[in-house]
């Protein structure tokens, strides 16, 4: 079972940038498919990216399409997202996801969400 633990978030103004990590421990991280979900204030939890075990085949939520980036490196079992352009709406704790049902797509995972989750990290973005 693969445990996952977020850091980079922090306070950023609008227009700026901000990267994240998840690092995992407990699992052959390259079998498992990831992604990045967000949960604002008062609102429930979305989907933000997400990107397959083999890094070849990513996925964005509209909302952040052109402005965010999800990488991977599976020989330091870590998953990074770029964030650039920040916006105040972005503002949200954001969690790392895992999932070893690679045979699923990123469009499953966005509706559904996955199986192993980080305890998340707060990014605020002020206007």
């Amino acid at each position: 079972q693969v445990q996952l633990v977020e850091s980079g978030g922090g306070l950023v103004q609008a227009g700026g940038s901000l990267r994240l990590s998840c690092a995992a421990s407990g699992g052959t991280f390259s079998t498992y498919a990831t992604a990045w979900f967000r949960q604002a204030p008062g609102m429930e939890r979305e989907f933000v990216a997400y990107i397959n075990r083999s890094g070849g085949s990513t996925l964005y939520a509209d909302a952040v399409k052109g402005r965010f980036t999800i990488s991977r490196d599976n020989a330091k079992n870590t998953v990074s997202l770029q964030m650039n352009s920040l916006k105040p709406e972005d503002t949200a704790v954001y969690y790392c996801a895992a999932d070893p049902r690679t045979y699923y797509s990123g469009n499953y995972f966005q509706k559904y969400g996955m199986n192993y989750w980080g305890k998340g990290t707060l990014v605020t973005v002020s206007s």
